[in-house]
């Protein structure tokens, strides 16, 4: 068994302190990948995964859990085992200072509100942490996006309980409301540098989600799943419960666009629509790609895909140009992402089904493989990474 020694420099609110506490690395009983299509086309590069307890809330872990790097053919590079309860999620490459890194969130029981915080790690080539990020203003960060920016910033999710009126929805004026926010965090220094917050831009009418019987309970009524840069600079936020995608100016926090929903500023051509998505990302001028769950509440498919959207901003039109399923129609009511890659092909994460895809450019599956019984990982992703095995 390899031992390596994390050197973590821990950042919150502006000060730097170093620890040596610090988790291990390890390759013992990580989670089997198992191929089922291995076929030539493939994009160069290595396959990132954060394997968990699968399903909504995490679910029971069924064995080790945490950020791993397998090849095409499943063997293991790298792996790093989660303690305490907690699951890693969001693995994958982005650069930091110029150079490769990986990055990922670590919080408890992924996909459970209020399970503690979500600290962001970054690692150099040797597998060494090098710097994490934690949200600042007395908030918790949350795993679902943990976003390097090329103005050395990091994009991170948050959700916090509020008090709020729900009168206008039939519920209490005292009620208890997981607000959905967003911080942009300065790497170095652990300032914000932009904070939003969902309250009074996103209406408790856009919601589809039910709320909750017990009047203690918190409502999820906007549920971030993804934060993303468009190509202007300004933000896209992907928002589950709502099955919107809003376009956030970077720099006042207001809405410049609502895409789906109940409040749509674009209307959707034949097959457009999308339901309680994930993972939305620009894909060009005026074009969004889109892991579309297709779950409840006005699923088009009963199954999950991937699509991209054109849209026309003067004619307020969204037009669909291109879609990829998987043969076997999954359907992921949870999680999902996808990933074009250099040379044009797409690799996507099935999320809760479990299933990693990649596809050429003419949409024909080229590689599949699942996890273990009892996982799924949130994303996954291929890239080029020149760190050794470990």
């Amino acid at each position: 068994m390899t031992r390596v020694l994390f050197v973590v420099v821990f950042l919150v609110l502006g000060s730097a302190v170093e620890s040596s506490d610090a988790p291990t690395t390890t390759a013992a009983n990580p989670p089997k990948v198992t191929v089922l299509q291995n076929s030539p086309g493939q994009a160069d590069g290595l396959i990132f995964i954060a394997p968990k307890g699968a399903g909504i809330g995490g679910g029971p872990q069924p064995g080790p859990v945490g950020p791993e790097v397998v090849d095409s053919s499943g063997r293991v590079i790298w792996f790093s085992p989660v303690t305490n309860g907690q699951v890693a999620a969001d693995f994958r490459v982005q650069s930091y200072r110029g150079k490769p890194v990986i990055t990922w969130a670590q919080q408890g029981n992924f996909g459970k509100l209020a399970e503690g915080e979500s600290v962001n790690y970054i690692a150099d080539d040797a597998y060494h942490v090098i710097a994490t990020v934690r949200a600042g203003n007395g908030l918790n960060a949350d795993a679902h996006e943990f976003l390097l920016t090329p103005q050395g910033t990091a994009l991170v999710t948050i959700y916090d309980v509020v008090t709020a009126d729900l009168s206008s929805v039939g519920g209490s004026k005292n009620a208890q409301v997981w607000e959905g926010s967003i911080q942009e965090i300065d790497i170095p220094t652990g300032k914000v540098i932009f904070e939003w917050h969902s309250l009074g831009k996103v209406g408790f009418e856009e919601s589809y989600w039910p709320r909750p019987d017990a009047t203690t309970e918190a409502w999820d009524y906007i549920h971030i799943n993804g934060i993303a840069l468009d190509d202007d600079g300004n933000l896209l936020l992907s928002a589950r419960q709502t099955s919107t995608v809003y376009k956030i100016d970077r720099h006042t926090g207001e809405v410049i666009w609502r895409l789906g929903g109940k409040k749509s500023d674009f209307r959707f051509g034949a097959d457009a629509g999308f339901f309680f998505q994930h993972n939305a990302v620009a894909a060009g001028h005026n074009t969004i790609r889109i892991f579309d769950n297709e779950v409840n509440p006005k699923p088009v498919l009963p199954w999950s895909r991937v699509i991209w959207l054109k849209l026309d901003p003067s004619a307020k039109t969204a037009t669909l140009i291109r879609s990829i399923g998987h043969p076997d129609h999954l359907s992921a009511v949870s999680q999902g992402s996808s990933q074009v890659l250099d040379n044009g092909n797409t690799f996507v994460g099935w999320g809760e089904s479990a299933h990693l895809s990649e596809f050429d450019s003419n949409g024909r599956m080229i590689f599949d493989a699942t996890l273990p019984k009892g996982y799924d990982t949130y994303r996954a992703y291929r890239f080029r990474w020149p760190a050794p095995a470990r």
